[in-house]
């Protein structure tokens, strides 16, 4: 892969033939893509195509039955979950997944979990409620407590506490208003702008190409079609067909 300067250089993460199960179901089959480093990257297409399952297998909590999936140049296939924390993946998944009982604070911390620098911690947990100051509002409130949005809110901060390189994000709008949608998605852009990588998963598919570089459209759980993400919003055929439009 060449950059803009000539010089050869790989991508932050590739896979390669990637094939996931669901006992004898295929959920994805022979699906290759590459993220590159300052990147936002989006998977997307129709419920059951096969994105939620992608992000699953790169963060360890599925298993390729066939094909490699490479992090900065070393392989993650068969590396343990927290392992690939501390290499630097982090995700937020789809439904939350918060931890009710526990205050915003504790959520928040749990994502720093594997980290030793306790200075660095402080300094991203002020950081994330600069993002989201409505969680410096609750941040000893329940989160169990909290709204819908305020709860994706603290998913994508805890993600953020384990100061990813790469952070996978997986339906961050569902469910939200569309004032708390806008919020989230410029919540992102400002998170690439602060260095971190981004590969997202969206059912909101033309505000995920709007704030996207490249997109990969998959169906039935292999790809379809991939290439810029403003091509890809510009097309008529392809927005009637995979885009809802």
């Amino acid at each position: 892969m060449t950059s803009n300067n000539g010089l050869v250089t790989e991508p932050l993460l590739d896979l390669d033939d990637v094939h996931v199960h669901y006992g004898n179901i295929a959920a994805v089959q022979g699906l290759s893509l590459h993220v590159r480093t300052g990147e936002i990257v989006t998977l997307i297409g129709s419920n059951g195509a096969g994105k939620s399952t992608t992000l699953r297998t790169i963060s360890g909590l599925l298993r390729p039955r066939r094909g490699t999936i490479t992090f900065q140049g070393r392989r993650l296939n068969g590396v343990a979950e927290h392992d690939i924390v501390r290499r630097g993946i982090a995700h937020s998944p789809e439904g939350r997944r918060i931890f009710p009982l526990m205050t915003v604070a504790e959520n928040l911390e749990l994502g720093a979990f594997a980290r030793k620098d306790k200075t660095a911690i402080a300094e991203d947990l002020d950081n994330v409620l600069e993002l989201f100051p409505r969680l410096r509002e609750r941040i000893r409130q329940q989160a169990g407590t909290m709204s819908g949005g305020e709860q994706q809110m603290l998913a994508v901060g805890r993600a953020l506490m384990a100061r990813p390189r790469l952070l996978l994000l997986d339906e961050p709008s569902m469910g939200l208003a569309p004032v708390l949608v806008e919020l989230i998605f410029d919540t992102i852009s400002r998170i690439r702008e602060q260095g971190t990588t981004v590969l997202l998963v969206e059912q909101n598919a033309l505000a995920a190409l709007a704030v996207a570089d490249r997109a990969y459209v998959l169906e039935s759980g292999a790809l379809k079609l991939h290439g810029a993400a403003a091509d890809l919003a510009k097309d008529n055929e392809i927005v009637n067909a995979y885009l809802g439009g």
